[in-house]
């Protein structure tokens, strides 16, 4: 009897050991992204000079696919259905009557919103991540291979519309409207379902991209190129890139969906002027998210309490 009395006591032990050791690697968790934002800061710094630098994310922002605003469509149209849908369909459920004129409505905010010059040379740096003469090489690369499937011919763009296709690398062998509609259908739970908005803008990016924190500085929205910190102890060689920027006057409120912060789900719903929103969730910790919180504060929009 004693013996297992013993066996017991020791097994209580362990429990409270590890109880305790769970605790002290969680403080020094919450220390850690605490103070951690530093190093991020020094790096995105310079690309907004002249601006005040009040947050930087520490985790990639991602559009929430779990928000279903046009659920109707579901009831009608099967999931399983919608991958195939001719193009035609897909432009009749989002109400486009021209495509050749959406595609150009869709890059209208692209310019202005991600202020990118859109030219193929630098619409495929920023694409691939690499100085111009890579790009250079991306794109040769790019045109070896269409040479090499005759099957599939190239459609001719415009140099501005060459790049914008370049930027979100989609095909050249297909209708820039094909691939947009296809894009704003899969996607029109997350987001107010038009394109040719900034909600809209910002959606091409977060779908395009991954990796992409959010930055707020006293007169912008910043999305972020920038790739995970390396493991303490290696050099830090990130080299951030601005991807999308907007205004803050052009938010219109931002409405964090849940009544209390969690710990790993941040999901909030941004605003804009032009009427568009779009759903998004950050996962990162409290710390973080107060970050944010304090960034934005004079944005209009429900809050959550903090703590």
């Amino acid at each position: 009897m004693g013996g297992a009395w013993g066996r017991l006591g020791r097994f209580g032990d362990a429990v409270r050991d590890g109880a305790r050791a769970a605790r002290d690697r969680a403080r020094a968790l919450r220390d850690e992204f605490r103070t951690s934002d530093e190093p991020e800061r020094a790096l995105v710094a310079p690309l907004v000079t002249g601006q005040e630098l009040r947050y930087v994310g520490l985790a990639p922002v991602r559009a929430d696919e779990t928000h279903r605003a046009g659920s109707q469509f579901v009831d009608h149209v099967g999931a399983e259905m919608t991958d195939a849908l001719d193009p035609r369909v897909l432009f009749g459920l989002l109400h486009v009557v021209n495509p050749v004129a959406w595609v150009e409505a869709v890059m209208t905010p692209v310019r202005l919103a991600a202020g990118v010059l859109l030219l193929p040379g630098q619409a495929a740096a920023l694409a691939a991540g690499a100085p111009e003469a890579a790009a250079r090489e991306v794109d040769a690369a790019a045109s070896s291979a269409a040479s090499a499937q005759p099957s599939r011919p190239v459609l001719p763009l415009t140099d501005e519309q060459e790049a914008f296709r370049a930027l979100f690398r989609l095909s050249r062998h297909r209708p820039l409207a094909d691939q947009l509609a296809e894009i704003a259908y899969r996607r029109r739970y997350v987001f107010s379902g038009d394109l040719a908005t900034l909600a809209g803008s910002l959606l091409l990016f977060l779908e395009r991209y991954t990796g992409t924190p959010l930055a707020v500085t006293d007169t912008h929205l910043h999305l972020l190129r920038m790739g995970r910190r390396p493991d303490e102890g290696r050099p830090d060689r990130r080299q951030p890139r601005l991807l999308w920027s907007v205004e803050r006057q052009r938010v219109a409120r931002i409405d964090c969906d849940h009544g209390t912060m969690r710990v790993a789900q941040f999901p909030m719903t941004i605003h804009f002027d032009d009427g568009s929103w779009i759903r998004v969730v950050n996962p990162t910790l409290r710390d973080d998210q107060q970050r944010f919180l304090a960034a934005v504060g004079e944005i209009p929009g429900r809050r959550p309490p903090v703590g």
